[in-house]
């Protein structure tokens, strides 16, 4: 947890799910200079004269060091080769304010959990909230998700209630809110259960869920809503990344994110693109 200009808020967690090796960007380099035999690593050397078997690529892609791709990382700024290497981080947790910010980096894969699938608990829940159980039963119920990267229950609280406030209002002025807030098979729960929020909230929980429901209600999540993503750089990206979000002028929550993601690669991949410090 970190307090950041009057509020706590929680950091991410990431994982690093795939790295794809620094061997085949040697290999890449030394193409383009045809210096294959100067390779300290014996699968390269053999590249010269042979195509790589499977065995082969299987060495390559374990290659820990290359003096080459030092040389032409920090010496001659020959960047282009780093393209080839490529890693995947898991991500937990941050926001959807970081990842409008993330959305800047041009050459990333990205898969972000999606709000057109995923809002039905929130939805239910305002649904039971209207059977009875009023705007505290909705506060209550979403202050259990733990959506926020926020961690304050005071200032959650006060967030769950704009998301209320919203929602009630599009109650209000959207003729039918019900059929577009939950499964055609789960409406007749509204009647079983009337007045008894908590078990029309299990109902609806247990029911099937309404396909792209957050089509209608994206508008209710703010920045502050956490998000868990996927996201594959190239070596190159990355550097660019790190350089850029792990500076002291970088939005704090992306800071953060670049902070753990620099933790979790690994130091073959980083004596690439991170500067030693001396």
């Amino acid at each position: 947890m970190e307090n950041i200009y009057g509020i706590e808020y929680s950091k991410p967690e990431v994982v690093l799910l795939q790295d794809t090796g620094i061997g085949v960007a040697e290999s890449a380099a030394r193409t383009c200079y045809d210096s294959f035999e100067n390779s300290e690593n014996e699968v390269i050397q053999d590249l010269k004269s042979h195509m790589p078997n499977h065995d082969m690529c299987d060495s390559i892609n374990s290659i820990e060091e290359s003096s080459l791709l030092d040389d032409l990382a920090w010496t001659y700024f020959h960047h282009s080769i780093l393209e080839h290497a490529n890693l995947s981080f898991l991500i937990r947790g941050t926001s959807r304010g970081v990842l409008q910010e993330h959305a800047r980096h041009r050459i990333q894969a990205i898969s972000v959990r999606s709000t057109r699938y995923t809002m039905s608990s929130i939805i239910n829940a305002f649904v039971a909230s209207k059977n009875g159980g009023a705007k505290e039963f909705f506060i209550d119920k979403v202050l259990s998700f733990d959506m926020f990267v926020t961690s304050d229950e005071s200032y959650n609280r006060i967030e769950i209630g704009a998301i209320y406030d919203k929602l009630d209002y599009q109650s209000r002025v959207v003729d039918d809110f019900n059929s577009i807030a939950v499964a055609k098979s789960s409406i007749p729960f509204i009647d079983q259960f009337q007045g008894d929020s908590q078990k029309l909230f299990e109902a609806l929980q247990n029911g099937k869920k309404k396909r792209n429901v957050g089509d209608a209600f994206k508008h209710i999540v703010s920045d502050n809503v956490k998000v868990d993503m996927v996201v594959t750089f190239n070596l190159r990206s990355l550097k660019n990344y790190f350089t850029l979000r792990d500076s002291g002028a970088a939005y704090f929550q992306i800071r953060w994110l670049a902070q753990e993601m620099m933790r979790v690669t690994p130091s073959k991949y980083l004596d690439l693109i991170i500067k030693k410090k001396v």
